[in-house]
């Protein structure tokens, strides 16, 4: 797994590479300080997931994150956003803008490399402190796009774990499953829902009104 990071502030960037770099299979492949050498740094050499401050001079890391993994890119690149700061316009902007994780920078060592596993698996991670709140969020906007009986009941259920915060293995020991049938179940839905990971699932969800907690 090669890994980008973009970050101001030296002292982190290189705690994150320490971090990263003690792992096996995950190289750093460049450190960068601005948005632009960002950009410039992710389309040259093609890493598997770009670590991504938002407040960078030049580009901020929510244009980086549109720019690479946005809808419309022809050949995205996975992007985790990592942040100081806890704001619900970041967090929903940086999803709709294609990231495939939201951290905040006290996540510890242990998030930070699964977020980066998680986003070349092309599964999503968001800091549990964030998630809760902002899917009970997005229960205030209407449900968008499919409607709820387009999914099978078992589609529905494994869904509505999802929303809830359920790993995989969670799920398919609470529903009787296989792991692979619940991945299974979840690619299905994905593709009736024409959503690309888990948090876009679990933002559907919750749209339609499908996982209280």
């Amino acid at each position: 797994m090669r890994v980008l990071i973009a970050d101001d502030q030296e002292l982190l960037r290189a705690g994150f590479r320490m971090i990263l770099e003690a792992e096996p299979g995950i190289t750093v492949v460049a450190t960068v300080a601005d948005g632009a050498a960002a950009l410039d740094a992710a389309r040259r050499l093609r890493p598997d997931v770009c670590l991504v401050d938002i407040r960078m001079p030049l580009v901020d890391g929510l244009e980086v994150t549109r720019q690479l993994a946005g809808p419309g890119v022809p050949d995205p690149i996975a992007v985790v956003v990592i942040t100081m700061f806890d704001l619900d316009e970041y967090v929903d902007t940086a999803l709709r803008h294609g990231a495939s994780g939201f951290l905040l920078k006290d996540c510890g060592p242990a998030l930070l490399v699964e977020a980066v596993r998680a986003a070349v698996r092309g599964d999503a991670l968001v800091a549990p402190q964030v998630t809760v709140r902002l899917l009970k969020h997005f229960r205030a906007a209407a449900a968008a796009g499919v409607p709820a009986h387009t999914l099978t009941a078992r589609e529905l259920d494994v869904v509505r774990a999802v929303a809830q915060g359920h790993t995989n293995h969670e799920i398919a020991a609470a529903l009787f499953l296989s792991v692979s049938t619940v991945k299974t179940h979840l690619g299905a839905a994905q593709a009736k829902l024409g959503v690309r990971n888990r948090v876009e699932i679990a933002s559907w969800a919750w749209r339609a009104g499908l996982a209280g907690l």
